[in-house]
């Protein structure tokens, strides 16, 4: 029996060198960050009992504490902090991850250099460029600034060096994966490196009551690069999201310990930087005097804030023996079913013979189903030739049983005060049913 307990207690165990998971048998790809090769074998872990040591500060009731420690300041950028809920927590710890191209290290710059003074000095740390090529990207946008310090670092040692050099308020890392600690094996970016790295900036934030942007790599199916354990370290997770071919920029909160996660800031990327736009319903519409056949107006939420966006459609004799349906910024299966609802309900036959297009105006996608009832009479009114009136807003989520539904974002709309080209008054809430038969009778 001692022999047989002495055997299970020495047993050896196996380890994922890249982000430490554990199991009792070898494997070739570790279940947790999907490497091959990675899992080896080391020994049994001997079993360790932590004894009370001294604690660093006494704990006081929560109505004791300071909380004006804690209050937001603002970062120069009104939409950054509209969905950081008021500005950055000093303390704070935002992650900031999108795909190349989209204007992070754009936005980031401008932030830094509006949020240096006299008082608040502004670290920004750049492992992807040269101190040159940021300083180019800082003359076009205008980020120029005494109290903003720029340093072109990719060892953790000296990024931590620099802060107590400069002694900065707000520190910029671009980007994180790009930051290795010597004392960690494995290349940049690697789940253990990505981890050290963020460990020791979240640690020297919290102690020094400085406030930290780090960008963040994203894979190609969108998420962040990385251990998710980065996700829940950080306080704020912030999406940047965008078409590259479209001058609109949304940031998007995915995580917020100091406000919602309902806001969504809206920004345009241009030749001399990024700039927030406070309405951007602009950028959703066409300008033309009077209404064509197959266009209609509707309004979408973005987090809380609606936005009013142009669908268009257009119908064409088909060359080929199953027409075409194409979509651009809506949701194919959503349109499917409006073109149904239509032929069906509507009693339009003419649809199922022909091509097909739906879109959008400016890039912008409507994933809400407050949008099938403009998409339905876009097409209806397309079929008939007959345009819609142009003070009518489409609004309504409409079934296939040609019924609508109330819409729950509809009184978010108090805040729509006037469409930047047109007049939009906002009808149509449950009059789904009425308009498609009207459609069809018209045609």
């Amino acid at each position: 029996m001692a022999a047989r307990a002495k055997s299970t207690k020495e047993r050896p165990s196996f380890r994922c060198t890249e982000c430490g998971w554990q199991t009792a048998k070898w494997l070739g790809r570790c279940p947790e960050c999907q490497a091959w090769g990675t899992v080896e074998e080391y020994g049994a872990p001997a079993v360790r009992t932590t004894s009370p040591g001294r604690v660093t500060t006494s704990a006081v009731p929560i109505g004791e504490v300071d909380g004006r420690q804690a209050t937001a300041r603002s970062t120069g950028v009104p939409e950054l902090d509209r969905v950081l809920g008021g500005g950055l927590v000093p303390g704070a710890v935002v992650l900031v991850a999108g795909e190349p191209g989209v204007g992070k290290s754009t936005l980031l710059l401008d932030v830094a250099a509006k949020s240096a003074s006299d008082e608040h000095r502004t670290l920004y740390v750049t492992g992807e460029e040269s101190a040159s090529q940021v300083r180019l990207r800082a003359d076009r946008i205008d980020a120029i600034d005494d109290h903003l310090y720029l340093a072109a670092e990719t060892d953790l040692a000296a990024v931590l060096g620099h802060l107590d050099a400069v002694k900065p308020s707000l520190l910029i890392l671009d980007s994180v994966q790009t930051v290795a600690s010597p004392e960690i094996d494995g290349a940049p970016g690697g789940m253990a490196q990505v981890r050290e790295v963020a460990g020791a900036l979240i640690r020297a934030s919290k102690e020094r009551g400085m406030s930290t942007l780090l960008v963040g790599h994203v894979t190609k199916d969108g998420t962040i690069a990385g251990p998710r354990l980065l996700e829940h370290l950080v306080d704020v997770v912030l999406h940047f999201e965008g078409d590259r071919h479209a001058r609109l920029r949304l940031v998007r909160g995915v995580k917020n310990r100091y406000g919602t996660t309902d806001e969504v800031g809206c920004f345009e990327l241009h030749d001399e930087g990024i700039t927030g736009l406070a309405d951007p319903s602009g950028l959703f519409l066409t300008r033309r005097a009077e209404p064509v056949p197959g266009t209609c107006l509707t309004v979408t939420l973005e987090g809380r804030r609606p936005l009013v966006a142009e669908v268009q459609a257009l119908t064409v004799d088909s060359q080929i023996p199953s027409p075409r349906r194409t979509t651009s910024g809506l949701e194919t299966s959503r349109v499917s079913m409006m073109l149904a609802v239509l032929e069906q309900r509507g009693r339009i036959s003419a649809l199922g013979k022909r091509d097909i297009y739906s879109a959008t105006v400016g890039g912008v996608k409507l994933s809400e189903p407050a949008a099938d009832l403009a998409v339905a009479l876009a097409h209806a009114r397309r079929a008939s030739g007959a345009p819609v009136p142009p003070l009518l807003v489409a609004l309504g989520e409409v079934c296939v049983s040609r019924e609508g539904m109330p819409n729950t974002g509809v009184q978010s709309l108090d805040s729509v005060a006037h469409a930047p080209v047109r007049p939009v008054t906002p009808r149509c809430r449950r009059t789904s049913s009425r308009s498609v038969r009207s459609a069809s009778r018209e045609r």
